[in-house]
């Protein structure tokens, strides 16, 4: 049987590069939605360039009263967050060099976005549409698909078996909490992915900034997003 490499990470709103080299990486890339919702965190925001600086994009969800919601149980608060994120990356990239070549697009994935009421679906239909953009075709899943029991590193190891992985790729800050034996006695490899070392593209409002939404590459160099992440086996 062939070596299958699985990746299981919460989803995020419009992640950054490192994300997507993370899912171009793997053969099947587990979205771990089923865990408690964090607020402050990547879950539902993102951050972007703008001429005043870097700036955060919040979908606004439902929160109070809810301190153990899961992500997949988490709602969207208002129904006119994608307009308003929309005119506000139009603002920002209009002057980028490839926004006219996918703003049609993107603002597409916005439109479809809008129409779900549960942050991970929101997360699920941005993750997907630009994977069709960079040509990233790995296999995307709910953790939800699979039966299985355990917390922490037990569960994963279980989700890496029950998708037939033999290796796990993981986020490098992973290191200091993943129990590597869990893994080990199961027959499962364990790696870790490597963010350092990025090469640098001509972007809107200096100084440069890789800490922000894939959509910021794809804005400012379009179909040669690839040839600035890590997996270059996507390349065209």
């Amino acid at each position: 049987m062939a070596a299958k490499t699985v990746a299981v990470v919460q989803s995020c709103y419009i992640p950054w590069k490192g994300y997507f080299d993370l899912i171009g990486s793997v053969d099947e890339f587990i979205l771990y939605d089923d865990r408690q919702f964090t607020r402050r965190d990547w879950r539902n925001r993102n951050r972007i360039k703008t001429a005043s600086g870097v700036q955060w994009l919040t979908i606004p969800v439902n929160v109070k009263g809810k301190y153990h919601q899961r992500i997949d149980e988490t709602t969207v608060a208002d129904l006119d967050w994608a307009e308003r994120h929309w005119k506000t990356l139009v603002h920002s990239y209009a002057a980028a060099p490839s926004f006219g070549e996918y703003a049609s697009a993107a603002e597409d994935l916005y439109r479809r976005a809008a129409a779900e009421s549960h942050l991970s679906k929101v997360n699920r239909c941005f993750i997907e549409g630009v994977c069709e953009l960079l040509g990233i075709e790995t296999m995307l899943s709910w953790a939800t698909d699979y039966d299985v029991e355990g917390e922490r590193s037990e569960r994963l190891s279980a989700l890496c078996q029950a998708a037939g992985a033999s290796r796990y790729l993981s986020g490098p800050r992973a290191r200091s909490y993943l129990d590597e034996r869990v893994f080990s006695e199961q027959g499962i490899e364990v790696a870790y992915a490597d963010y350092e070392g990025y090469p640098e593209y001509t972007q809107l409002h200096p100084p440069f900034e890789h800490g922000v939404t894939i959509l910021d590459l794809v804005f400012h160099v379009g179909s040669q997003a690839p040839t600035y992440m890590k997996n270059f086996a996507r390349v065209a």
